[in-house]
């Protein structure tokens, strides 16, 4: 039987030495649902609703948690956005035992969200679903990315790299300025699709003698199971969707570790790219101070940046920064950008 807010997973939390649910101890009735929408996927997190401070619960318990696809309506269309949509906030609402009307806020960042038109079409796909007192906020998946490296506090900037990639800022004032983001065809060759596009690039110039030799024809190959690369064009047209280009990216980097110049310099060019994006978000905001050494976070996100290999792409990212801005902490999260959403909305509904 439902019980707002006090549903079958937050009774377990209680269980486990939690104590009732109530605002003396941190929670209040009502949950938070925080989305995040890349190109590849969405994630959704259901947590309880407590009020935005510096301290939350750690961990932060997580009542309910779903996985859907994409709901970049710019890769995959409105209809099926907005039914990946649907159908990540009914399976984290089941798993948390709660029901629409326990909902307090919603927050969700996605992919493609660059201009107020965008906000206000998701905002009022968010608003069907829910009771008209659920408070919803449509940001760019930056911006929640941001927020699961500053727990919730719009501060500093965030770089994003996975199948896509982004640098967004914000100053003690609400100033926000971006870099990059525009998708592959506008130059984020720091992105995954970046990355692995050049790779395939230098494979086809490799072949037809435009450019040298590069041990990423055999190692491409090989992992898609082509035979030549005159196959790699069917391969690539029959679905240039964003997300199965970006899926090349390892055999770049093992490419790179192997040695090959073309794949390193691959990396080492995506490297600076996304250094640079992060650089002018940072002076347009003066975040680095007058004398340009003043502390401020930079949150680091994605598969690109956060994949552990031996040629580091992260690391790399990291040094170049550093090299432009000393004070600059990078900042590897402790909690999915999910979460980050959701705290965001705990912010916005605070204040």
């Amino acid at each position: 039987m439902r019980n707002p807010h006090s549903n079958g997973n937050l009774r377990k939390l209680e269980a486990d030495g939690g104590g009732e649910a109530t605002e003396e101890n941190g929670f209040v009735d009502g949950v938070i649902l925080g989305l995040d929408g890349g190109a590849t996927s969405t994630v959704c997190v259901c947590v309880p609703s407590f009020p935005f401070g510096d301290r939350f619960p750690e961990p932060l318990p997580i009542l309910g948690r779903a996985v859907a696809g994409c709901t970049n309506r710019n890769s995959v269309g409105e209809t099926a956005a907005r039914d990946s949509l649907e159908q990540v906030i009914s399976e984290a609402l089941v798993q948390s035992g709660s029901d629409k009307s326990d909902v307090r806020g919603v927050c969700l960042g996605v992919s493609g969200v660059n201009h107020p038109s965008d906000q206000e079409k998701i905002e009022n796909w968010i608003r069907d679903i829910f009771p008209s007192h659920v408070k919803v906020y449509v940001q760019n998946d930056a911006i929640v990315a941001l927020a699961s490296g500053t727990m919730g506090k719009l501060h500093g900037c965030v770089l994003i790299a996975g199948t896509g990639c982004i640098a967004y800022g914000f100053d003690g004032d609400g100033k926000e300025a971006r870099a990059s983001g525009g998708g592959p065809i506008l130059g984020d060759w720091g992105s995954g699709y970046g990355i692995a596009a050049q790779a395939l690039t230098a494979v086809i110039r490799a072949h037809d003698g435009r450019g040298a030799q590069t041990i990423l024809t055999s190692t491409i190959l090989k992992a898609l199971g082509l035979s030549s690369p005159d196959e790699l064009i069917g391969w690539t047209y029959a679905d240039p969707s964003w997300a199965r280009i970006a899926a090349l990216v390892p055999q770049v980097v093992s490419c790179a570790e192997a040695g090959d110049e073309i794949s390193d310099k691959i990396l080492v060019d995506a490297a600076e790219d996304l250094a640079l994006s992060v650089k002018a978000v940072v002076q347009r905001l003066g975040l680095c101070g007058k004398d340009g050494t003043a502390s401020f976070p930079v949150v680091m996100v994605g598969g690109v940046l956060n994949a552990n290999q031996k040629w580091d792409i992260g690391k790399e990212v990291s040094k170049r920064i550093n090299r432009y801005f000393p004070g600059a902490q990078t900042i590897i999260p402790k909690v999915e950008p999910a979460v980050g959403a959701a705290l965001l909305a705990m912010n916005f509904l605070s204040s």
